[in-house]
């Protein structure tokens, strides 16, 4: 084990206690869901020598702790994203200290843009599936026959499942759909989006796949929601930012907070 990672590991143990089995990772627009856990204590990314150093609006970098309801569960405010330095591993030092701290699930969140008519901004998807569009993986240079990592089942069914039953529950249309990772940062040409729509894909994001690659590969469960804060370009006749992502997914943080804490309490791992 990398020692970076071995120390974060142990600070995290030190400093948050026993590792709950859900840690859940905090994309834009989705930081309010730190603040509904109760009893709550907190570590910051800069004391955590495998966690990254971050530099995008809207993620904090911190891992916090405590209770949602019943559940005991990690929160990762922020992530790396691979637009930042041109590589997909930034993630890595993060999720391998997770599991080594004892973790069993990953549940992912970001903002993406969508290529469904019928899901609009506001509204969430469940990711069945993904398109590495990049073909960049945060494995390469990973030794050993580890490194050929199955990619079945990615995000889990079982955890789908218990997903789509929570957010029914409490009458959350939660879309289901596959995610197209693109690198960024610029968004995508109208000509793209109909290239991804042609390959199948309903969402569009610049995160989230690297993550999953790398908890898979560290045998670690993955469930991921989407957050719709534009239609895709081309699709409508609006300009697109990161301000614009923002502004939207604030908007709509409150039904989706909400839905994110019933799902956590669902789960089963």
């Amino acid at each position: 084990m990398n020692e970076h990672i071995r120390l974060s590991a142990a600070t995290l143990q030190q400093r948050l206690g026993p590792a709950p089995e859900i840690a859940v990772l905090l994309g834009s627009g989705w930081g309010p869901f730190a603040e509904v856990l109760q009893g709550a204590t907190e570590v910051a990314y800069a004391e955590l020598p495998a966690f990254p150093a971050l530099a995008v609006g809207g993620h904090k970098g911190l891992v916090r702790v405590g209770t949602v309801g019943n559940t005991r569960v990690a929160v990762l405010a922020g992530r790396k994203h691979a637009y930042e330095t041109g590589n997909a591993d930034g993630m890595l030092g993060a999720i391998r200290s997770l599991a080594a701290w004892g973790v069993r699930v990953l549940l992912q969140t970001n903002a993406a843009g969508s290529m469904d008519a019928g899901m609009r901004p506001g509204e969430l998807m469940l990711i069945s599936d993904h398109l590495n569009v990049v073909q960049r993986s945060p494995l390469i240079g990973e030794p050993g026959d580890k490194r050929f990592q199955d990619m079945n089942h990615a995000y889990d069914p079982g955890l789908n499942a218990q997903a789509k039953a929570a957010a029914a529950a409490m009458g959350t249309q939660l879309h289901e759909g596959i995610y197209a990772w693109v690198l960024g940062p610029q968004f995508e040409t109208p000509a793209e989006i109909r290239m991804l729509r042609a390959f199948g894909a309903q969402a569009v994001g610049m995160s989230t796949v690297p993550e999953t690659i790398l908890a898979r590969h560290a045998g670690l469960k993955v469930l991921a929601l989407s957050m719709m804060t534009n239609m895709a370009a081309g699709m409508e006749n609006e300009v697109l930012s990161h301000a614009h992502t923002l502004a939207t997914a604030n908007a709509a943080s409150e039904r989706a907070v909400a839905t994110l804490a019933a799902v956590v309490q669902a789960l089963k791992p």
